[in-house]
């Protein structure tokens, strides 16, 4: 497995697991819409979530939580290139850009974004010739449906070799296109068009993901698997979160996607103190 990832210019060391900062430049996301979705906000939580050692920062402008409603292309490049820029000229770590429309890709690399995170696993008209020729990594993650439509009575045989099937697909299609197959992030997509038997039974056989000799992300920060387990609000969904991060990490996962930064970062340390000693 390929231990760092040059993103625009600055690396991601995967040589031990790392947090990647979420930060949803949005009105409507699911768990902080609103919060950091004006300019000096989201600059000042990423300075936040930086100090609490995220490893890079995913800026978002588009939501995609269940039933979200999709944004022009010209709204969504005012939201995440002023903050990338700014962001570039503020913060040591990469910075991602979590979006799949190629010219937002295509801008936001330009101004200072060093990793793809694609919802829809470059299958946007375009993307993936617009991914190739921008030569940074990318995050190819699975999802059933759209977020309009995705937790409308989703259908698998098997979640996880449906899963693995279409991330396997994506990473071929990728190498056709001409990204480097050291350039490529895999990503189950918890909650993206699946069930709670779905989520649960992913997470329990993550580890079938993780023999396909790539980094795989796990998001699943707040999110409404958790609700449905603990019956609580967003806001009261971190011990679950952590819960599921540190059974992620110890099946392989390197990358944890989250909202609370020094959580996930505590729980990469005490399991790596616990696998590889301190």
């Amino acid at each position: 497995m390929i231990k760092q990832l040059d993103c625009n210019g600055r690396l991601l060391d995967l040589c031990t697991p790392q947090v990647m900062g979420i930060l949803n430049v949005t009105p409507d996301s699911f768990s902080d819409g609103g919060r950091h979705n004006t300019y000096d906000a989201a600059i000042q939580h990423a300075l936040q979530m930086c100090a609490e050692g995220a490893a890079i920062i995913d800026v978002g402008g588009e939501s995609t939580r269940p039933g979200a409603e999709a944004v022009s292309l010209d709204e969504e490049l005012e939201r995440v290139i002023p903050v990338i820029e700014k962001l570039k000229q503020e913060v040591d770590v990469p910075i991602s850009i979590d979006t799949f429309k190629p010219q937002v890709m295509r801008e936001a690399v330009a101004a200072g974004a060093g990793l793809i995170n694609d919802v829809n696993a470059l299958r946007e008209d375009g993307a993936l010739e617009v991914a190739a020729g921008l030569n940074v990594p990318v995050c190819l993650m699975h999802m059933q449906g759209t977020p309009r439509t995705m937790q409308k009575e989703p259908v698998y045989d098997n979640v996880t070799n449906d899963v693995k099937r279409f991330l396997n697909e994506r990473v071929v299609a990728c190498e056709q296109a001409g990204i480097s197959r050291d350039q490529i992030i895999l990503d189950p997509g918890f909650g993206f068009g699946k069930t709670l038997d779905h989520n649960l039974q992913l997470m329990r056989e993550l580890s079938k993901l993780i023999e396909e000799d790539l980094p795989v992300l796990v998001g699943v920060s707040r999110k409404s698997m958790l609700g449905l387990i603990l019956d609580a609000e967003p806001d009261q969904r971190l011990y679950g979160t952590i819960t599921l991060q540190t059974m992620a990490l110890m099946q392989g996962a390197y990358i944890l996607r989250s909202h609370d930064v020094k959580a996930a970062v505590d729980s990469i340390k005490t399991v790596m103190a616990v696998n590889v000693g301190m």
